[in-house]
């Protein structure tokens, strides 16, 4: 078999799996948070008897598109959005501490202060935050939590664990849509990190440019699998010559 196959079905693989990211990326256009998966490739030569002349398409991993998404005012006091790079800190169903910008708080039936896929929020000590039963809450600009019961005075329950990764260093992205630290281990609180109430961000999706880049992708396979039909028509050329000179 012409070795051209192989060398098409690896770009073939590599347009699929872009389209795949990109068409994700879309379906999450309107996803509180959500941050762009990017999809990038490398070209590796491969090596083997005499000259290196063809090159195989691997996929390699850049992560995600670290910048924020467009503000939306919403006027609900437990609807908060990170400011800059800051995530807010969540505990994953597992059980370990996890982040994301997804702002969009509640308070459950357990009167757990909730948010993405109703998953606690977890204050500076790594602890998840009990709201009292009747409650009003508010949320400050440092990500301190207070409560008002009736007429009493307002009480502070803790401060939702705000953290930042550092400079030129990303999370990494698990199945569940939550991000964690490199080595998985918990981030310190960023003191620094700010949030503001009433508003929630928006994906930072493009969806125009997005729609584009899916366009690209399904033609580039459709390109490296034209290749791969004319390579598979040559060998039966070939195969026709050879029977008649036979």
């Amino acid at each position: 078999m012409d070795r051209v196959v192989f060398t098409a079905a690896t770009g073939a693989q590599a347009a699929m799996h872009r389209h795949q990211v990109i068409a994700h990326n879309l379906a999450n256009v309107n996803t509180t948070g959500f941050r762009a998966e990017l999809s990038t490739f490398r070209a590796v030569p491969l090596r083997g008897e005499g000259a290196t002349t063809r090159v195989h398409a691997l996929e390699a991993t850049p992560g995600y598109l670290d910048r924020p998404g467009n503000l939306q005012s919403t006027g609900r006091p437990l609807d908060v959005a990170a400011v800059g790079r800051a995530f807010f800190a969540i505990q994953a169903l597992d059980g370990t501490e996890a982040y994301t910008r997804a702002g969009a708080l509640q308070v459950n039936a357990q009167g757990n202060l909730v948010g993405f896929n109703g998953l606690p929020m977890l204050n500076a000590g790594g602890a998840p935050i009990q709201v009292p039963a009747g409650a009003a809450v508010q949320i400050g600009r440092d990500g301190t939590v207070t409560a008002r019961v009736g007429q009493e005075p307002p009480q502070v329950l803790g401060r939702l664990k705000l953290v930042t990764p550092p400079e030129g260093e990303r999370l990494r992205r698990g199945d569940d849509g939550l991000f964690r630290s490199p080595d998985g281990q918990p981030l310190p609180q960023d003191a620094n990190a700010t949030l503001v109430d009433g508003m929630l961000e928006g994906s930072n999706v493009d969806p125009i440019g997005a729609m584009v880049d899916l366009i690209a992708a399904t033609r580039q396979y459709e390109l490296q699998m034209r290749m791969v039909q004319n390579a598979e028509k040559n060998d039966q050329t070939a195969a026709q010559l050879l029977s008649i000179n036979a």
